[in-house]
């Protein structure tokens, strides 16, 4: 008769034989952890106005068989090759990128991104190495590729820290406009200024016709509004004005619009252009170079440029416009428009008042004001705009 006690412990002794049996391969060797291909790459940031340097991994496990194949018959066995050619296009597949400022969670951070290009036989070589020697992992052979505007350029050229932005709204903006908001800002993303390096708008844009990306638009022209390319610009030109004249700069070059345009309200914060009579140019100051990066919300119609530079200690306060001096808006005009029947008209732009406009730029460094000027913007009365057909005598 078999005692209680040992009929217990019977059914747990046979399960802790088979999860034994289990765990033991049949050659009586204890089961081989997964062999894991690694790729490791050091990586670079900005933040807090430090550059700082992060280790990215990345790791892929091999098949276990191909694996015991490889170690049987000292070379790589062909099915590993399934899995060598999958981790291929993944590290091929990862491009550079340059680097860029994000906000996140109200912090600037800058970060890149280095591109891979996968060395199939330095792979096969550590791979078959490491096996040979009882390894359990081996390391991806790559080139990397580094952008252009990396991390490292970024802080090597002084650029840190989160200096300004600039900000407007072209919201009620027809189709044509936005475009060419849309194309100026873009050719206006990323960019660098030399110390004491003048930035010049016009130079900047370049050319402004169809083989530029631009659209024909309305623009001010002999006292009433003429269709030309790029009508709208001055959206761009005013956004990034105003994230240099926040950043303290000297303003060496800078005209306000004839009349009053809402798009660039608050009025006198604005710097209209129209090469090559008129023109933006500032001028850097601070000692290192600055980069601007334009972005855009098309749902809110907004526009967005934000300066990234050196940390000079600038408190820059710009205040609200003070107007004065209002006149009485002028006469109508009358511009040419084909989609307009014959002794009809369209209403294309409403009147506005003349009035002069003044804006008081205060910088301090350490609590002690550094300097202070005036931007004054002098707007003559405005007549409503209608678009005729071309044959009304209306433009006579």
């Amino acid at each position: 008769m078999n005692h209680p006690i040992f009929s217990m412990l019977l059914p747990l002794l046979l399960l802790g034989a088979v999860a034994q049996a289990q765990a033991t391969p049949p050659t009586g060797k204890p089961a081989q952890p997964p062999f894991k291909l690694t790729l490791t790459d050091n990586q670079n940031k900005i933040f807090k106005g430090e550059l700082k340097t992060y280790t990215f991994a990345k790791s892929w496990t091999l098949d276990p068989d191909g694996v015991a194949r490889s170690e049987k018959y000292n070379k790589l066995s062909p099915t590993l090759m399934p899995m060598l050619d999958r981790i291929e296009a993944e590290v091929n597949a990862r491009k550079p990128r340059p680097a860029v400022f994000k906000n996140v969670d109200g912090q600037w951070i800058a970060t890149d991104q280095n591109g891979w290009i996968f060395d199939r036989d330095g792979t096969r070589d550590n791979v078959r190495k490491a096996i040979s020697l009882g390894k359990t992992s081996a390391q991806v052979a790559f080139a990397r590729v580094v952008p252009e505007r990396s991390v490292k350029v970024l802080a090597g050229r002084g650029v840190l820290w989160h200096v300004s932005t600039g900000k407007s709204s072209y919201a009620g903006s027809p189709d044509f406009r936005e475009t060419n908001i849309l194309v100026g800002a873009d050719k206006l993303d990323n960019f660098f200024i030399a110390p004491d390096h003048e930035f010049d708008f016009n130079k900047e844009i370049g050319q402004i016709d169809a083989s530029t990306g631009f659209v024909p638009g309305f623009i001010i022209s002999g006292g009433t509004l003429a269709k030309e390319d790029g009508g709208g610009i001055c959206q761009v030109s005013t956004t990034v004005f105003r994230a240099l004249y926040g950043a303290g700069l000297p303003i060496t070059d800078r005209s306000e619009h004839s009349h009053r345009v809402t798009y660039y309200d608050p009025v006198g914060f604005e710097a209209t252009v129209y090469a090559p009579y008129k023109n933006l140019k500032v001028k850097n100051d601070t000692g290192a170079h600055l980069f601007v990066q334009a972005s855009w919300n098309r749902a809110e119609q907004s526009l967005c440029f934000d300066v990234f530079g050196a940390n000079t200690g600038r408190e820059v306060t710009v205040g609200d416009p003070v107007i004065s001096d209002f006149k009485a808006p002028a006469a109508p005009s009358f511009t040419p428009d084909p989609s307009v029947g014959l002794g009809r008209s369209r209403l294309l732009d409403t009147p506005m008042q003349g009035m002069t406009s003044v804006i008081q730029r205060t910088v301090k460094v350490k609590g002690k004001t550094v300097s202070t000027d005036l931007l004054k913007s002098v707007y003559a009365p405005w007549g409503a705009v209608y678009g005729v057909n071309p044959a009304d005598a209306r433009l006579r």
